[in-house]
């Protein structure tokens, strides 16, 4: 196996930190959970797709996708590097379709994070 990937939580500019404060929301089992499938997405070459897919028709935007019981979580991110899986944001999905809001403040945060790079050498 090759090295674990290395999973960020973004930080805006000010500092805060979406999805430290979705995750701080939810119930213990369900954080639990999240960081099970964290840790698989972290650590398996070949991630099944029930859990880590690239959304179709964004700006390189990867779901990470946990379901406990009936109810459905979401984090969104993006690549920041070869194996740097940078997490913005997360939610609860209550219809087929993902949010457009959150694509767009996934894609707002990855479009950031890499001016921020670049200019600054640093996210």
């Amino acid at each position: 196996m090759n090295e674990p990937r290395k999973i960020v939580f973004y930080r805006t500019h000010d500092g805060k930190c979406p999805v430290e404060e979705f995750l701080d929301s939810l119930p213990g089992k369900v954080a639990n959970k999240i960081t099970w499938v964290l840790r698989i997405i972290r650590e398996l070459d070949r991630i099944p797709e029930i859990y880590f897919k690239k959304l179709i028709g964004t700006d390189e935007i990867w779901e990470c996708r946990i379901q406990l019981g009936s109810n459905v979580y979401r984090l969104l991110g993006f690549f920041g590097g070869h194996a740097t899986l940078v997490l913005t944001n997360g939610f609860v999905k209550k219809s087929d379709k993902t949010p457009r809001k959150e694509i767009h403040m996934a894609e707002l945060c990855r479009r950031e994070y890499f001016i921020r790079r670049m200019n600054h050498g640093r996210p």
